[in-house]
C-alpha cells in the first residue's frame, strides 16, 4: 500500500513538473511572438499625411455605403461616465483581457486555449503588412474634428511618450475589435450556464462601441477586424486538422514498420484479406492476425476439409 502511494505521489510531482515546464514554455513563446509583432508595428509605422490620405479614403468609402455614424456614437457616448468606462475598457482590452483569458482557458479548457491562441498568433501575421502597407489615421488624428476621449478620461495617454510603444497608425484593421469578438466566442465555448455565455458574448460589441465612442477607429477598421480574425480562425483550424492528420498517418505508418498487431478497428480489411490469399509487397512475410469473429468459420472450413 505505502510502495502504491508513493508511486502516485512520485507520478503527481512529474506532472506537475510537467506542466510547469509547458506553462513557462507556453508564457516564453507567445511573449516573444508579441514583443515582435509589436516591434514590427513600431518599425513599420507611416507617416501621418499618407494616414490622413488614407483615412479619407476610408470615410468615403463609408459614405458610400452609408456606415459613416462615428460621429454621433463619439458625441452620444465619449462624453462623461460612458467617455470614462468606454476609455478604460479600450486600455484593458489588449493589455490586460486578452492574456486574462489565454490564462483561463490555459487551466480550463486547453483545447479552445489553443485554437485562442493560435488565431490571436496568426491574426497578428496577417495585420502587421496590412499596417506597413497602408497606415490610417483614427479619427483623433484624421483631423476630422474627433477629440482623443481616452488620454481625456483614462490614466494612460495616447499622445507624447506612450507613442513611442505603439503605432498611432495602425487603424486598419481594428485588433481591437477582431480579437474582442475571438475572446468573446472563445469563453462562450468554454463557460457553462447561459448567463455566463450571454455576457462573454457581449464583450465584442462592448469593444466595437468603445473603440468608436473614444476616436481610436473606424466602422470600416471593426468590419475588417472581424474579416481577418474569421481568416485566422479558419486558417489556425486547417492547421489542426492538417497535424491530425500526419499524427494519425505517422502512427499508422509506426504500426506497419514494427509489425505489431494492428488495432481493433481494421477486423474487416483483415478478414478480407484473409478471404482474398495471401499478401503481396512489403508486408507480405508478416501473418495477418484474423479476428475473433472470424476464427470459428476458418475452423469449420479446416474441419470439413480434413473430413
Amino acid at each position: 500500500m505505502w510502495k502504491h502511494l508513493k508511486l502516485r505521489l512520485r507520478h503527481a510531482r512529474a506532472r506537475r513538473r510537467v506542466q510547469r515546464q509547458t506553462a513557462r514554455r507556453e508564457v516564453a513563446v507567445f511573449g516573444a511572438i508579441y514583443v515582435v509583432y509589436n516591434a514590427a508595428r513600431w518599425a513599420w509605422a507611416g507617416h501621418l499625411s499618407v494616414a490622413r490620405a488614407h483615412a479619407r479614403q476610408v470615410l468615403t468609402v463609408e459614405r458610400f455605403l452609408h456606415i459613416a455614424a462615428e460621429g454621433p456614437v463619439r458625441r452620444a457616448l465619449g462624453v462623461g461616465v460612458p467617455g470614462l468606462v468606454l476609455s478604460n475598457i479600450y486600455l484593458v482590452a489588449q493589455g490586460i483581457v486578452l492574456p486574462a483569458v489565454l490564462v483561463w482557458l490555459y487551466r480550463h479548457s486547453p483545447r479552445i486555449y489553443r485554437q485562442l491562441r493560435g488565431t490571436v498568433v496568426v491574426t497578428w501575421l496577417i495585420a502587421t503588412p496590412m499596417f506597413a502597407l497602408y497606415p490610417v489615421a483614427p479619427p483623433r488624428l484624421a483631423g476630422i474634428g474627433a477629440k482623443d476621449v481616452v488620454s481625456q478620461h483614462a490614466v494612460v495617454k495616447l499622445t507624447g511618450a506612450s507613442t513611442l510603444f505603439y503605432n498611432p497608425y495602425a487603424a486598419v484593421p481594428s485588433l481591437h475589435v477582431g480579437l474582442a469578438f475571438a475572446i468573446g466566442i472563445a469563453l462562450a465555448a468554454a463557460l457553462r450556464r447561459r448567463w455566463t455565455r450571454a455576457l462573454a458574448l457581449l464583450w465584442g460589441p462592448l469593444v466595437t462601441l468603445a473603440v468608436i465612442a473614444t476616436g481610436n477607429h473606424y466602422f470600416f477598421d471593426a468590419a475588417t477586424g472581424l474579416i481577418v480574425v474569421c481568416a485566422a480562425f479558419a486558417t489556425t483550424r486547417a492547421m489542426d486538422r492538417g497535424r491530425l492528420k500526419l499524427r494519425f498517418s505517422s502512427r499508422a505508418a509506426a504500426i506497419r514498420e514494427s509489425g505489431a498487431p494492428v488495432p481493433a478497428a481494421e477486423p474487416l480489411a483483415l478478414a478480407a484479406a484473409a478471404t482474398v490469399g495471401p499478401a503481396t509487397g512489403s508486408n507480405a512475410s508478416r501473418p495477418l492476425a484474423a479476428p475473433v469473429a472470424a476464427r470459428p468459420t476458418r475452423l469449420t472450413i479446416a474441419a470439413a476439409v480434413t473430413d
